[in-house]
């Protein structure tokens, strides 16, 4: 399969858009063996590029390092040159917007930045039609895929849940805050037919603004009848999944002698990820909380509990990513820990 890069001019800026290479075994210096395709920006109008922008006054590739802004990177993902990665757009009043994704892709985006509190990547780049996401770091970008279109499968629970927060991502016009008006409260609630009681209500509203964590926190303790996600059952639904990550030029010490240069080399990386349950959070820290015999063989007893007992999880940035995707997932792999940097 062969990728494509798109080089051209925006107005008087040359930028290059994308590079990439047919796939074939060979050094990566072996830049005479790597066979490239090119497509014109021609075809794209510039004037039209520039009106996507907030700011077109603002660089495409940024200095030192040449780092694409993320105008480049959603110009790539959606066909669109806007600087945001949330869903659709915000009004901030006297006809000014910022603009987000407005379209679904293909090829989706998660960046280490969201679980940082610094953006909020909306719904359109979360869930593409392929499971495919470019994921954005502090230094470069790298690529988290499965080979099943059935990890972004959702069950009942799921997708009510997804279209709950459609509803409230509409109505926030905080840039990814998570908070609403109370006139915002009243349209989602319609739109996701949730019939709230007044006790409930009121206690929600009374800050004079709707946080969605808060929000949320009611939702699970309201009856399904009436529209929330409160079950006795305790069975929301548990996901198990593969996903693979790939950076070409992952940092690494060759035989883990500390001191030594780093290496770079492609990194490719399997991790297993397991999705528990939507329990309420007093359930879920009760579930994870240790017990007094949880670090040692309990009294009178074997290993074998303890040998059956799952893979505790393990933890890298890359993780952090994913659970702006998947909340709370755990993931472990074997060997090096996967790489965004």
């Amino acid at each position: 399969m062969a990728d494509v890069f798109l080089l051209g001019s925006i107005g008087q800026q040359s930028v290059l858009v994308a590079i990439s290479t047919e796939h074939s075994v060979c050094h990566p210096r072996d830049h005479k063996e790597q066979k490239c395709n090119l497509l014109s920006i021609g075809s794209w109008n510039s004037d039209a590029i520039q009106a996507d922008r907030d700011d077109p006054t603002l660089p495409l590739v940024t200095a030192p390092f040449g780092h694409a802004s993320q105008e480049i990177v959603n110009l790539l993902l959606c066909g669109q040159a806007v600087a945001n990665v949330f869903d659709e757009k915000i009004d901030l009043g006297a006809g000014m917007f910022l603009k987000g994704v407005s379209t679904d892709v293909e090829v989706g985006f998660l960046t280490l930045l969201e679980s940082l509190n610094f953006c909020k990547v909306g719904q359109h780049l979360k869930r593409p039609k392929w499971p495919i996401w470019v994921v954005g770091s502090e230094s470069h970008y790298t690529v988290l895929f499965a080979f099943h279109p059935s990890v972004q499968d959702e069950n009942e629970m799921e997708e009510r849940e997804s279209t709950i927060r459609r509803a409230f991502d509409a109505q926030d016009q905080s840039g990814g805050g998570g908070f609403i008006s109370v006139e915002g409260l009243h349209h989602v609630l319609k739109e996701a037919n949730i019939n709230l009681p007044s006790d409930k209500l009121d206690r929600l509203c009374s800050a004079g603004f709707i946080v969605w964590s808060e929000f949320w926190q009611v939702l699970l303790d309201l009856d399904r009848n009436l529209g929330g996600f409160k079950d006795s059952s305790g069975l929301m639904g548990k996901k198990v999944f593969d996903l693979y990550h790939f950076n070409g030029i992952a940092k690494s010490v060759s035989n883990g002698n500390q001191g030594e240069t780093p290496l770079q080399r492609p990194r490719l990386t399997k991790l297993r990820v397991s999705v528990p349950p939507r329990w309420t959070p007093e359930e879920y820290m009760a579930e994870a909380a240790p017990t007094s015999s949880s670090s040692g063989i309990e009294p009178g007893g074997s290993n074998a509990a303890k040998a059956s007992a799952p893979e505790p999880p393990q933890h890298a940035p890359l993780v952090d990513c994913i659970r702006t995707r998947w909340a709370r997932a755990n993931c472990n792999w074997t060997g090096d820990p996967p790489s965004i940097v």
